[in-house]
């Protein structure tokens, strides 16, 4: 191969494409061989050739990238490969799994912090996402400027800059939020007393969190004695264990405008009529909202709770970006997925790392199914 780095890159490219071509070719070939075989007509055999042919870049993509690696995973997981190793993985049998569920407190942090972001912040993050699509159903204008507004969180992701400009405005000293709050707070003593109880409230429940987390619950007996905070008290966002999580949260519910936008598709697909009737018969809007509204948006209250769970039990992107040069705050704000990329990615142990992946997908394969089984109590289809 030439030095040059684009040259390579090129009869790579080249290679890929010729390597894609001839494989798909080789799978049209071998379907169409065995429609023959079954007696298929030309026809069908020239159909079956073209289906497979043009199907099979996917089917490739799926066995090497899906397949293959979900197969080694396995594997590994009963093994006791690391990367640093020179030698062939051992065989550890349940070794890795007994481990992780009975020994590993650190696995057990990230369920208890996983499970805080799922009861606490999918719920907000749901909540704010159906006020701001009842909001935005109604007739006003600049309606389509709003919708632009709430849904560009999701445009710009969780990607690395925006989670740092997060972190800057987070900043407990000089970041813009806590300015905020100080001056509000300074200005209107009444909007003072509520944020200083918002905290303390904070604090108990996330020192409570932490109690579980380590077996320890000093921490919230000292938040207990401590008392209601001083005047011009403001949140330690990123720089103290009790409000590490606080800020996932705020993060989950700013990107709610993929939520947003299916609760707003459901609001409209509501008909007009169940709401004229209910208005004649004298409904409040509340009311309207309550008992026809609601019920109705049910199959899309459960989709956006079904990807909620995953998303959330999937949590990384932020934890990795705002603590991760702050590791005394790891543990108090680490979820699985983090949990997951640590052992793996940073110590290397791979067969361990693998034996977490498979624990992961079998938490939220089980807690889907049973949201799947619960549904018919609560989800309705039917408009009328």
């Amino acid at each position: 191969m030439p030095d040059n780095p684009y040259i390579n890159l090129l009869v790579t490219a080249a290679l890929t494409v010729l390597f894609i071509i001839g494989t798909s070719y080789g799978l049209g070939a071998l379907a169409r061989a065995i429609v023959r075989a079954r007696g298929g007509t030309p026809k069908h055999q020239q159909n079956t050739f073209a289906g497979y042919f043009f199907a099979a870049p996917w089917i490739i993509g799926f066995l090497i990238f899906v397949a293959v690696p979900l197969g080694l995973s396995l594997y590994w997981s009963f093994t006791d490969y690391r990367v640093t190793f020179t030698h062939a993985p051992n065989w550890v049998g349940l070794e890795n799994y007994i481990h992780l569920i009975t020994k590993d407190s650190g696995f057990r942090a990230s369920i208890v912090n996983t499970l805080y972001y799922t009861i606490i912040g999918l719920p907000l993050q749901m909540g704010v996402a159906l006020l701001l699509a009842v909001l935005l159903n109604q007739k006003m204008k600049g309606e389509r400027v709003f919708r632009m507004a709430f849904y560009l969180p999701v445009v710009l992701g969780f990607n690395a800059a925006v989670l740092l400009v997060w972190r800057l405005m987070l900043n407990t000293g000089t970041g813009i939020i806590n300015q905020i709050i100080r001056s509000i707070s300074t200005s209107v003593p009444a909007i003072g007393y509520v944020v200083r109880a918002e905290i303390y409230v904070h604090e108990v429940i996330n020192a409570f969190f932490l109690g579980i987390t380590n077996g320890n619950f000093n921490l919230l007996h000292k938040v207990i004695e401590t008392g209601f905070p001083a005047a011009n008290r403001v949140p330690l966002w990123v720089q103290s264990p009790l409000w590490s999580k606080m800020p996932i949260v705020l993060l989950m519910v700013w990107g709610c405008g993929t939520m947003m936008l299916i609760f707003l598709a459901g609001l409209n697909n509501i008909p007009r009529e169940l709401q004229e009737a209910a208005e004649v018969d004298g409904a409040s809007s509340w009311q309207r909202f309550w008992k026809i509204s609601f019920p109705l948006l049910s199959p899309y209250i459960f989709y956006n709770l079904i990807v909620g769970l995953i998303s959330t039990l999937q949590i990384f992107e932020p934890i990795y970006v705002l603590y991760r040069d702050n590791q005394p705050l790891v543990p108090s704000a680490i979820s699985m997925v983090y949990y997951l990329w640590q052992k793996t990615f940073s110590h290397f142990e791979i067969g361990y790392g693998s034996a977490i992946s498979w624990v992961i997908m079998i938490i939220i394969l089980i807690i889907t199914l049973i949201q799947f089984r619960l549904q018919n109590r609560w989800v309705t289809y039917d408009i009328y």
